[in-house]
């Protein structure tokens, strides 16, 4: 599995917070599975972008990117995500990109152009295939810039000549760098040790140009399969509108955790979705996280104040546990449907309530309740890297946990008239304001 890292030139966004973790989940649960996972994420460290912004900081590229890069795993330890089995550097495997580029001029794919080396898109017959979009439609409105030597204005640069004062690695062309869309070309196939991939991943956006040209490069010299399944993770938009520093909605990954300090929301805000699919981000969507989060820290936090007394049934065939676990694994097998795996997480909580108050007379009682707090604890934590904590570190006492829960499950059989009389005395005791929502309730501290 190769997914498209990031560009080191700056702090590292929300943005790619969900690819970075939907992608972590998708391997987390083929691990779940059995799966043997090889991972590989690249690092662009060398591109216009870093170029650029080095110049404008007034300090080198290499310092720029050696900032950023450390930022990066420091924001990958704040969210809790693994690194990849192997996270290769650009600048690092610069030797195999310009062997790639010459095995393309030899097959004639490639030609060389005043110390630039271009792609001939029209040589690769099947070139917009992944995409969709045919030659004559890309054709409009593309032209070729001054600074271009290219013959066809279809054609993208392998291989750049650098300009004055800008980083270089020699090679039989020119003193140049290579093209940002050779490096996960060659990279993936060196590092996973394959002509084909099983999974290639990455952001949407990246789909044309970006892996439309991964493809060429890669099927026009080993003649095989680039890869057998992409997948392509959706934007991410803040209140309907693009990101954007001008627009004064830019969120960085630090930004979020100097914020709320807890992961939990962020990670149940991007499960909340569709990987595909675009996602708005907003306060009132990580405010349903959080009530989300607190379902289940509360049916942890009631089945360990129950005081378990095992009675050590081999617990086989127990319906509401396995009809939700098997409807989890359907819906994860479903293109990775986490929304609706979400949904028999929370439905398999619901009935083990629904339990705990009429299975009292069943002999294995309390290893049923546990048996299904365990199994919900270690897909949490195995698949979607959830830590969920007990009510004690939220800021809770046990006395004040156990009567929220007694109102919860209250209300949870019914019983409206006791949740009113307890909301009202969990207010007066303890100055904790209870509200209900559509999923859930929220509570917090009175002022």
């Amino acid at each position: 599995m190769y997914t498209c890292g990031v560009t080191v030139y700056d702090e590292s966004h929300i943005g790619h917070a969900r690819s970075l973790y939907i992608f972590d989940v998708i391997r987390r649960y083929l691990k779940y599975r059995g799966f043997q996972v090889n991972f590989v994420r690249n690092i662009t460290d060398i591109d216009d972008k870093i170029i650029n912004r080095a110049n404008e900081l007034k300090v080198s590229w290499n310092e720029l990117v050696d900032k950023y890069i450390a930022s990066y795993y420091e924001d990958l330890k704040g969210l809790g995500i693994d690194k990849a089995d192997v996270e290769p550097r650009a600048t690092q495997n610069i030797p195999e990109m310009i062997q790639h580029i010459q095995g393309l001029i030899d097959k004639g794919y490639a030609y060389e152009a005043g110390g630039d080396v271009y792609f001939n898109v029209r040589k690769f017959s099947e070139y917009g295939k992944l995409s969709g979009q045919s030659i004559d439609k890309m054709e409009t409105g593309v032209r070729i810039e001054p600074t271009e030597h290219k013959s066809d204005p279809l054609d993208f640069a392998l291989w750049k000549k650098s300009k004055e004062n800008e980083p270089f690695w020699d090679s039989p062309w020119s003193k140049g760098r290579p093209g940002w869309h050779i490096e996960c070309s060659v990279m993936s196939r060196k590092f996973l040790k394959t002509d084909t991939l099983d999974i290639h991943a990455g952001g949407r956006d990246l789909i044309f140009p970006h892996h439309e040209n991964e493809i060429a490069q890669a099927e026009a010299l080993t003649g095989k399969p680039f890869a057998k399944y992409w997948m392509h993770g959706g934007l991410l938009t803040i209140n309907n509108q693009k990101m954007s520093k001008s627009l004064g909605n830019f969120v960085t990954i630090k930004d979020f955790m100097n914020k709320y300090r807890n992961t939990n929301l962020l990670k149940m805000f991007f499960l909340s979705a569709h990987y595909s699919h675009p996602i708005d981000y907003n306060e009132s969507k990580i405010e349903e996280a959080k009530v989300a989060i607190q379902k289940l820290e509360i049916f942890l936090q009631k089945v360990t104040e129950m005081k378990m007394v095992k009675t050590n049934e081999n617990l086989k065939n127990v319906d509401f546990i396995d009809a939700n676990i098997n409807g989890f694994t359907d819906a994860m097998e479903d293109d990775f449907n986490t929304p609706k795996a979400l949904g028999h997480l929370f439905k398999l909580v619901t009935e083990t309530y629904r339990f705990i108050d009429s299975g009292k007379a069943d002999k294995a009682y309390y290893d049923k309740i546990d048996s299904a707090a365990c199994i919900l604890m270690d897909i949490t934590k195995r698949i979607f890297g959830l830590s969920l904590i007990g009510y004690a570190e939220n800021g809770l006492s046990g006395e004040e946990a156990t009567k929220i829960n007694e109102r919860m499950e209250a209300r949870a059989r019914g019983d409206y008239s006791l949740a009113d009389r307890l909301r009202k005395e969990i207010l007066q005791k303890y100055g904790i304001i209870i509200d209900d929502t559509k999923t859930g309730f929220t509570w917090r501290r009175k002022l």
